[in-house]
C-alpha cells in the first residue's frame, strides 16, 4: 500500500491544467474488492467519473448491477506480479453473462510477454481494455502480444491503454505506440496518465504525460484516441464530449484519507 495520499481533488487540479475534464477510476489492487471509496467518487462526480472494480470471481449479479448503477463500467484483473494462472475467472460463466448484459469490459494488467497466456484463459467474445501498451517483449508486429491483440480483435473490441512508459521494460514507448498505432487502428486505442505513477512517482507530472501523449500519437488521430474512444466506451457520450480523456488515474492514499478515494488505477476520459 502506497505510504501516501494522492487526492482526486489533486488530480482534477492537475488534470484541468491540460485540458482534461473526465476520469475512470480504476479500483487499485491493494483495496481489494471493497469499491466502497471508489463508488463515493463516483456518486460525487457522475458527470465527470467512470468506474473499474475490483470483484471475486464469485459476485452475484445484483452486486455488480448495484456497481452499474454507480457508474462502473467494466471489472479489472491486475496479475502484475502473480500467477497468471486464472481457473477460477474461466469457471465464472455468470459473470461473462453479466459483462455482456451491462456492456461492461474487462480491463487486464500482466507482467511483459504475459498476455497471450491470459486471454486463452478468457471468453473470446469479452470486450477487452488492456494496460500499459499491452507490456510485449518487443515493439515488432510479430511479437506474440500484437498477434494475439490482432486475432481477439477480429472477434471482440479491443482497447490497448497508451500508458505507463516507465512499466515496459526498456521496450522503447514511442515505437511502441506508433506500431499499436499502425497496427491495432486509432479506434482501438486509449490514453491513460496512470497518475500519480505508484511506484514511478517521478514520472508523475502533468504537462509532462499529455506531451507525451502529443509524441504518441498523430494529430490527425489525437481526437479520436483522447476524446471519442473513451466517449464511447464509458459512456460520456451524452455529455460534452470536446474534452481530453485521460483514462488510467491512480488515486493510491493510505487508510487514514477517508476523505477522498483509494484507487490504484482510475482513468480518465
Amino acid at each position: 500500500m502506497p505510504q501516501y495520499s494522492a487526492q482526486l481533488s489533486d488530480w482534477m487540479k492537475h488534470a484541468r491544467h491540460v485540458g482534461v475534464t473526465r476520469g475512470v477510476w480504476v479500483q487499485p489492487s491493494f483495496l481489494g474488492t471493497d469499491n466502497s471509496l471508489m463508488t463515493d467518487a463516483l456518486a460525487s462526480h457522475p458527470d465527470k467519473l467512470r468506474g473499474i472494480a475490483v470483484v471475486s470471481p464469485e459476485a452475484c449479479i445484483e452486486h455488480l448491477q448495484t456497481l452499474h448503477q454507480s457508474g462502473v463500467r467494466g471489472i479489472r484483473l491486475n496479475l502484475s506480479g502473480v500467477t497468471h494462472d486464472i481457473p477460477e475467472w474461466t469457471r465464472s460463466d455468470h459473470i461473462w453473462s453479466a459483462i455482456h448484459r451491462l456492456n461492461w469490459h474487462l480491463e487486464i494488467h500482466t507482467d511483459q510477454g504475459k498476455l497471450p497466456h491470459v486471454l486463452h484463459q478468457i471468453p473470446s467474445d469479452v470486450s477487452l481494455v488492456v494496460d500499459h501498451m499491452a507490456k510485449p517483449q518487443e515493439a515488432n508486429a510479430s511479437d506474440p502480444t500484437l498477434f494475439a491483440l490482432k486475432k481477439r480483435a477480429r472477434v471482440a473490441p479491443v482497447f490497448v491503454k497508451l500508458s505507463g512508459a516507465y512499466r515496459l521494460g526498456g521496450v522503447h514507448a514511442k515505437r511502441l505506440a506508433s506500431l499499436l498505432l499502425r497496427e491495432m487502428g486509432p479506434s482501438a486505442l486509449l490514453w491513460g496518465s496512470d497518475w500519480p505513477c505508484t511506484n514511478h512517482e517521478q514520472f508523475g507530472h502533468f504537462g509532462t504525460l499529455i506531451a507525451q501523449a502529443h509524441e504518441w500519437v498523430d494529430a490527425q488521430a489525437f481526437e479520436q484516441v483522447m476524446v471519442h474512444n473513451p466517449s464511447q466506451l464509458y459512456g460520456f457520450d451524452a455529455l460534452i464530449s470536446q474534452d481530453l480523456h485521460d483514462t488510467n488515474v491512480r488515486l493510491p492514499q493510505t487508510r487514514h484519507a477517508a476523505l477522498d478515494d483509494d484507487t490504484g488505477s482510475p482513468a480518465i476520459p
